[in-house]
């Protein structure tokens, strides 16, 4: 009998042996061939390999300077450019495209966790979006997805969320992901309910609205809990309000069809942004263009709205009901004064970038008509091909700086040995063609490959 009993724990070495090595080398992963912009300030690195192993990267080299060891697995890249996951700084995971918000957020109000916001958050990985920042959702749906996708049981970008906004009063109907405040201690008491709760960021709106001592209230108990504050820009005295409670970063361009910011508001951008390391760090804004900027070009060529990406993890009903709420573009009156705004969008970045703000990619993915599958490659490609921003300072808008932003950059942001292995590579050179992004062939997200060869790993 004992000798079957050692027999049985041999055999059982032997089985844990095999299936130990077979887990090791399932998580060692070599990309090879690939021209590599890594996110830092380098030229590209021709012919790269990248050993990655247990979801972190391991070496970056070339091929002629870095010999893929036995036990991994070579994923060429052959003839693409290798880069970053991209980041999203603005996504709204909660709405996906419907165009009547009172509608949808009644209806879709229990069905955020469960459907919408899972099914938004793979769209974005799918899109090439590794890490994302929702701003703005109900508490306890905002923690749930986010975890539910940290410990793999969804799939979707790294989450940085919100939970709810912070203004000076609720808009009727939204008390479940809009929080008004009253008094000073009541906003900080609602600062540390969120805190408390886990969330990443505040966000807080209308501050011009508030009270001096509200708005400072909010901003002040975030950053005692260590919590960086994004802000709407959409009013002057939103922007002058933000700078003196010292908020991290502004949101939209704003000023509706105003042609340009005053120049007092220049004149205290530029002085804050002088005072960047002392103040603990850049001045961030996130312009989200596009939507605006391409309106004119939906309604002319509304096609693209029946690419099928953006149902994918959607219900028949909801998918339906997306559908119909956008069948005639130029109706919405969510963009009414889209046409006068649209000739002021080129001067207002052209003169954040000049006062030495640094940008950051953000989409408000999810807005009418703007889905996560597409949002985030049409906010580049108007970065470079109509603003005029070279397409590797894009690039890093959209890579290295919201992981700076965020303070993970020690984990985040650029293709480096100990940084997660959030990885996306496209055919051909994206730094010529930044609308390659549009097809985004392989995603890798801590090691994990989601999609391969244009085609979703699951």
């Amino acid at each position: 009998m004992s000798g079957m009993r050692s027999l049985a724990i041999l055999l059982l070495a032997v089985v844990s042996f095999v299936a130990s090595n077979s887990a090791d080398a399932a998580d060692k992963k070599a990309l090879v061939g690939g021209r590599l912009i890594d996110g830092l300030l380098g030229a590209p690195i021709a012919n790269s390999v990248i050993l990655i192993d247990g979801g972190a990267i391991e070496a970056v080299g070339t091929v002629a300077t870095l010999a893929v060891p036995e036990g991994y697995e070579i994923i060429s890249t052959e003839g693409m450019s290798v880069l970053p996951g991209l980041w999203d700084m603005h996504v709204h995971l909660m709405i996906n495209g419907h165009s009547d918000y009172a509608h949808w957020d009644v209806e879709y109000l229990d069905r955020f966790a469960t459907e919408i916001m899972p099914a938004s958050a793979e769209q974005l990985l799918l899109a090439g979006v590794t890490t994302a920042r929702d701003l703005g959702a109900p508490l306890d749906d905002s923690i749930e997805v986010r975890d539910a996708i940290a410990d793999g049981s969804i799939p979707g970008p790294r989450l940085f969320v919100s939970g709810p906004f912070i203004q000076h009063v609720a808009y009727p109907g939204t008390e479940a992901f809009r929080w008004g405040v009253s008094g000073a201690r009541d906003a900080r008491s609602k600062v540390k309910t969120l805190a408390d709760a886990g969330v990443d960021v505040i966000k807080l709106i209308d501050q011009d609205e508030m009270t001096f001592e509200e708005a400072e209230a909010v901003v002040d108990e975030a950053h005692k809990h260590g919590l960086p504050v994004v802000a709407h820009s959409h009013r002057p005295d939103e922007i002058r309000r933000g700078l003196a409670i010292g908020v991290d970063n502004f949101e939209h361009t704003g000023l509706a069809a105003a042609p340009g910011y005053p120049a007092d508001i220049m004149d205290a951008l530029r002085e804050r942004t002088a005072t960047g390391r002392v103040r603990g760090g850049p001045l961030y804004w996130t312009p989200t263009v596009e939507g605006l900027w391409n309106y004119d070009q939906v309604i002319a060529n509304p096609e693209h709205l029946d690419n099928d990406c953006w149902e994918r993890g959607l219900e028949a009903d909801t998918i339906a009901d997306i559908r119909q709420s956008i069948q005639n573009p130029k109706e919405l009156l969510y963009f009414d004064l889209t046409p006068k705004r649209k000739p002021t969008l080129i001067n207002k970045v052209t003169q954040l970038r000049e006062a030495g703000v640094v940008l950051l990619v953000g989409t408000d993915s999810g807005i009418p008509m703007k889905f996560h599958c597409q949002s985030t490659w049409n906010e580049l490609e108007v970065w470079v091909n109509v603003m005029g921003i070279p397409a590797m300072e894009a690039i890093r808008s959209a890579t290295y700086w919201p992981a700076k932003m965020m303070k993970v950059s020690d984990r985040w942001g650029t293709v480096t040995k100990g940084k997660y292995a959030d990885i996306i590579a496209v055919r051909g050179d994206v730094l010529k063609h930044i609308n390659l992004l549009q097809n985004v062939d392989f995603v890798m997200k801590g090691g994990v490959v989601y999609k391969q060869d244009g085609r979703a790993s699951n």
